[in-house]
This record gives C-alpha cells, structure tokens and sequence, in this order.
C-alpha cells in the first residue's frame, strides 16, 4: 500500500501577548526546518505588516513566502471569528509555492484566552515568556489550557527577571491537563529541538491523516480600552 500523502500543507497557528516573542519563534522554525521542509509564512498585524517585514528582513525564507493580512480590528477576529483573509492568504501562498509542507499563521498580539478556528488552522502553539511573570500560565484560558502545545518563551531571560522556568513548565502541563509544553530559548540548542521534533511530529500525524484539528474553543468575554466588549 502506498503511504498517505496530504492534499495540502498542514497550517499551524501560533498565538500568544504581545511581545512573547511569536515571530522570533517563527524564525527560528524557519531556520531551522527550512532546508527539509517548504514553508510559508502569514502574518497578522492590526494596521501595519511589521511582523512580515522583520522576518523579511531577517532572510528566514524567500521574502516571497512571507505574506501580511492587516486585519482592521481585534486581532482574533481574523483568526476566529471571520477567518476569510487568513484563508485566502494561505491558499494563496500554498498555490503560488506548492507543494508546500508547513504554513504558520502568526496571529497578532491578544490575550490569554486567543484561539485559531480549526478552520483555519490544524494545530495551534500558544506562546508566553518568563518576562510576563512566573504565575501568568496558572491563569488558563483556552489559549493556555488546550493549544495543541504551550511553549514557555525567553527562558534565557529567567534568571534576570526572577522566574523559576521549572516550575513554570510544571505548573503548564498541570494547567493543560498533561498536554505537552515546551520551555524555549532561541539560543539553546536542545530546546530549539524539542520544539522541530514536536513540529516534524505533528506533520507526521498530519500527512498519515492521524491528527485531527481541534477547537480548543472561544474566547473568554473580554473589553477593549475603547470600550469594545466582546461577548463570544
């Protein structure tokens, strides 16, 4: 029997507040993946494409593979709630390079209860950093308790900012009911690792029809400084 192949690439969200580090950790995916697999890139920003221009310059991909949606509005809008110009974005970038075998659709910066439709997305990654504060993972939130995995960011940045990244981490699987985390730092070799294992893993499962998207559900009734209160 032949092996399973996808009809397409499996889309991963990545979410998390602003200034985790979402689109640093989505260069360092690319550099690290990018020479076994074909990747594209979407970004989210409110009114601006930013996010797509640093990594653009960074020279993680062919800047061709980087594409910007400026949603207008609440950042999980455009990745929940009317997911038409991420969806086209990404079939756009998956006709224009295919066959690709990864797309990451950073969302823009937004709170901890932020998630991707399964619609759009087949898996999503939710990011922290230390420098939020050790106790920030035990809020929950869908966004923490069920992504597919929560990675636990800048650990490098624990030591000066008074966090205990063990405890974190534990204190994250506790919340997510055993669901894998990762505690990530750029420059450490090793967590970079469990990061692409976890990725190559999913795409396994995804290409052999394994792995089923999940709706890790809405988000929580939240307002806005505006006054923009949404109820979900």
């Amino acid at each position: 029997m032949p092996e399973p192949t996808p009809t397409r690439a499996l889309r991963l969200g990545v979410a998390g507040p602003v200034g985790t580090g979402k689109s640093s950790l989505i260069g360092t995916l690319c550099r690290a993946l990018s020479g076994e697999l074909q990747i594209g890139v979407v970004t989210n920003d409110i009114y601006t494409d930013e996010d797509a221009q640093m990594l653009r310059a960074a020279g993680v991909l062919d800047p061709e593979r980087i594409r910007a949606v400026e949603t207008g509005a609440c950042p999980h809008t455009a990745i929940r709630d009317d997911i038409t110009a991420n969806a086209i974005a990404v079939e756009d970038l998956e006709a224009d390079f295919a066959p690709l075998d990864l797309v990451l659709v950073e969302s823009g910066g937004d709170n901890l209860t932020a998630t991707f439709s399964p619609a759009l997305v087949d898996a999503q990654l939710f990011v922290l950093d230390v420098a939020g504060g050790g106790d920030v993972v035990r809020k929950g939130g869908p966004g923490i308790a069920r992504a597919d995995l929560l990675v636990v960011n800048k650990t490098d940045l624990a030591p000066h900012v008074g966090v205990d990244v063990d405890l974190m981490e534990r204190q994250g699987r506790e919340a997510r009911g055993g669901r894998p985390v990762v505690a990530l730092s750029r420059t450490d070799v090793a967590s970079v690792q469990a990061l692409t294992d976890w990725v190559r893993t999913t795409l396994a499962a995804h290409r052999s029809g394994a792995h089923q998207p999940q709706d890790p559900g809405p988000m929580a009734p939240h307002s806005h400084a505006d006054g923009t209160v949404h109820a979900h």
